[in-house]
């Protein structure tokens, strides 16, 4: 009897088991099943540039900066920059600080919820959870690009470079841009790692903007054109070597030792080397124009520009790049308002939105009007002591002081 009592109680576990690991099996079966759906429905819904205020978000972005800080309080935080292709936003999580960075890395795509608020003026996410996603590859929606391609924008360079009366400068310019690995690396890569062209094919757009700039004022200037278009192909050209592929730039150790102006030079020596009777007085003026492009000590020209050709190459680059600066604050700032959060590398706070264009006469202008849309007017109450607007100015009563005191 206790035979058959003991083979029945081993039967139902033996089944239970069993039924366990099935139960376990098919639940394991559909929760991969639900996580394939959910990666494979999981796409980019928001930029950056269409968030609004205290809105609740959950979507993907790129970690571009990652970092566990202090507070006032002792308490860690996580200090993140998140990005897309619209621009960077400043994301802060105030709980789990340390196990939650561990997880992440830069460069990284990540799953993130939250809220958005706007702090000193600009735009903040406080982040409730944020889930690396690494087996997502389409880096598309988080990358900014050129406007045009590489390839369209290696064309255009080419043919300016084809139609430059000088012989030498020409074979030189070829040579370089038809050398595989130079021509592979500037089809796509970056400027710099976020003042200038900080984006892909960003460094080839630069160059092609300081050539045709070159051609333009070399004419209206009465200088040399093809030792201009030759200083605007050359001068930042060795930044494919100086920094790294995206989507997270940083400097090589060859950036950090050597620089672009040196390996500028380098470069120049090695492809006029592969040219036949190429003038020596020509190399070093075309050196000169590289190693003076910065055009000042201070920013790392070992010598101030000495001839119109040098100094027009410095005045173009200068003015490209911070034209682009310009462009990239106005495109991506996260400030509210009209004006820009302060740019330290520019030293200045920039208004983001297009001057006031008329193409006909206003038939009720008056000689001031205030600037702000009716729409973003605020009534704000009249504070205490408040004498209502101002009729005199400081001008107008000091206008009869007499600052010796005489009658």
């Amino acid at each position: 009897m206790m035979f058959l009592i003991k083979m029945c109680v081993n039967y139902w576990i033996i089944r239970g088991e069993y039924a366990i690991k099935e139960t376990n099996l098919y639940t394991n079966f559909y929760i991969s099943k639900i996580s394939k759906r959910q990666e494979i429905s999981l796409q980019k819904q928001l930029f950056i540039n269409e968030l609004e205020n205290r809105t609740e978000i959950e979507d993907l972005f790129m970690i571009k900066y990652l970092a566990v800080n202090q507070g006032r309080d002792g308490r860690s935080y996580l200090n993140i920059i998140l990005s897309d292709k619209s621009g960077d936003l400043e994301a802060r999580k105030w709980t789990d600080a340390e196990n939650t960075a561990q997880s992440l890395a830069r460069g990284g795509i990540a799953l993130v919820s939250g809220k958005i608020n706007v702090y000193q003026g600009r735009k903040q996410l406080v982040v409730n959870s944020i889930i690396p996603q690494a087996d997502y590859k389409d880096f598309t929606p988080f990358l900014a690009k050129a406007e045009n391609s590489g390839e369209q924008m290696m064309s255009e360079l080419e043919k300016i470079v084809d139609g430059l009366s000088d012989v030498y400068i020409r074979d030189l310019l070829l040579a370089v841009l038809n050398d595989s690995d130079i021509r592979s690396r500037l089809l796509v890569w970056w400027a710099g790692k976020t003042i200038h062209h900080a984006y892909q094919s960003g460094l080839l757009e630069h160059i092609l903007s300081c050539a045709r700039l070159g051609l333009q004022l070399s004419k209206h200037y009465e200088v040399n054109e093809s030792y201009v278009v030759a200083g605007a192909i050359l001068h930042d050209l060795c930044k494919i070597y100086e920094l790294t592929d995206g989507p997270i730039v940083d400097y090589t150790e060859e950036g950090k030792l050597v620089g672009h102006l040196v390996g500028g030079v380098e470069l120049l020596d090695h492809f006029c080397g592969r040219i036949k009777g190429f003038p020596f007085q020509m190399k070093m003026h075309l050196k000169h124009i590289l190693l003076s492009h910065h055009g000042v000590l201070e920013y790392g020209s070992p010598k101030l520009p000495q001839t119109s050709e040098a100094f027009l190459v410095h005045l173009i680059d200068m003015m490209d790049s911070k034209m682009n600066a310009v462009s990239e604050i106005k495109r991506t700032d996260s400030t509210v308002g009209r004006w820009s959060g302060f740019v330290k590398h520019l030293d200045r706070i920039i208004y983001k939105e297009e001057l006031p264009t008329f193409n006909s006469y206003q038939e009720n202008a008056t000689e001031k009007t205030d600037s702000v849309p009716l729409a973003e007017k605020k009534t704000n109450p009249k504070k205490k002591n408040s004498a209502g607007p101002l009729t005199q100015t400081l001008a107008d009563k000091l206008k009869d002081f007499n600052l010796k005191g005489e009658s």
